[in-house]
């Protein structure tokens, strides 16, 4: 068997007035992330980690934000079709750990809801989709409110 694991991250900003997609889902808050897509850093930071650990690139270089036909996509659809490449090359997702670092709203009451939403997407149960989510202690970026960001781990195999 040969396993590999993929590290992921993404970065978004704040905006006042946007909505917030974050794990699949929508999150009631009075700021959301600004992108081309929906901008959910948590679903983007996992394809990064997928697609690393398969050696296949990342997230920009298959759906790139210059391109009209990912405008305002849904990012589930990002992570199906990651998903399809990685098990088109013979690899399976064996589990996925990530870190969502926001002020507000607070994510830990969302998290389980995020984690039924995209462990179907990679095929895998919830249990091997673990979510956690911190402030930055109002330090940077993140502290005032002016972004949000995601990191993830990914672990594949192949027999």
């Amino acid at each position: 068997m040969k396993i590999r694991v993929g590290f992921g991250f993404d970065v978004h900003p704040l905006e006042q007035g946007r909505e917030l997609w974050l794990g699949g889902i929508k999150l009631e808050s009075a700021k959301g992330a600004v992108g081309h897509s929906d901008a959910d850093v948590l679903i983007h930071a996992i394809c990064d980690a997928l697609l690393g650990a398969a050696n296949l690139g990342d997230i920009g270089f298959h759906f790139q934000n210059t391109d009209e036909r990912w405008k305002g996509k849904d990012s589930k659809f990002f992570l199906k079709e990651v998903t399809k490449m990685l098990i088109d090359k013979g690899w399976e997702i064996e589990n996925v750990d990530c870190t969502i670092t926001l002020e507000k709203p607070k994510v830990n009451p969302h998290i389980q809801e995020m984690k039924t939403a995209l462990a179907p997407l990679m095929n895998i149960s919830d249990e091997d989709v673990s979510i956690k989510a911190t402030t930055n202690e109002r330090l940077g970026y993140v502290g005032r409110e002016d972004g949000i960001n995601a990191y993830a781990v990914a672990l594949i195999s192949k027999n």
